[in-house]
């Protein structure tokens, strides 16, 4: 297994660079298999987001599609899939932000009976927060 750091994985999305866009897409589409996946990590996730955010303009749609594109790359492997893809959700449905539903997937994983939180929003909304 290989680890890809976000610049790989953005370059890949974004294809906005001449030359490491074509080698990020060799990468991902031809030197990775599914015996021979490339792993994301949460830290590179959680990253990727918020590049696609706040450096690329990217609306919470368009994010929620571009990591929908990553978890279904049958080349890479997630780490959390499940709860990543919760905060997908999420995001898509403007229940909450990508980062606040991961902390609260990922303490449902845990097995924590509540991620304790000062945002009203995220106790709301957002399934695992309890308002402090």
């Amino acid at each position: 297994m290989i680890g890809l750091d976000t610049n790989v994985l953005l370059r890949y999305l974004a294809q906005d660079d001449p030359v490491q866009s074509p080698r990020a897409t060799e990468i991902i589409t031809r030197r990775l298999t599914g015996e021979e996946p490339g792993f994301v990590s949460l830290v590179t996730i959680i990253e990727l987001v918020w590049v696609l955010k706040s450096l690329y303009k990217r609306s919470r749609q368009e994010v929620a599609s571009d990591i929908e594109m990553v978890l279904a790359a049958d080349t890479l492997e997630v780490q959390n899939e499940q709860e990543v893809y919760y905060a997908v959700v999420a995001l898509r449905n403007g229940t909450g932000s990508f980062e606040d539903a991961l902390i609260g997937s990922l303490g449902i994983w845990r097995g924590c009976s509540v991620t304790l939180t000062f945002d009203e929003k995220a106790a709301q909304r957002l399934h695992g927060f309890g308002l402090v």
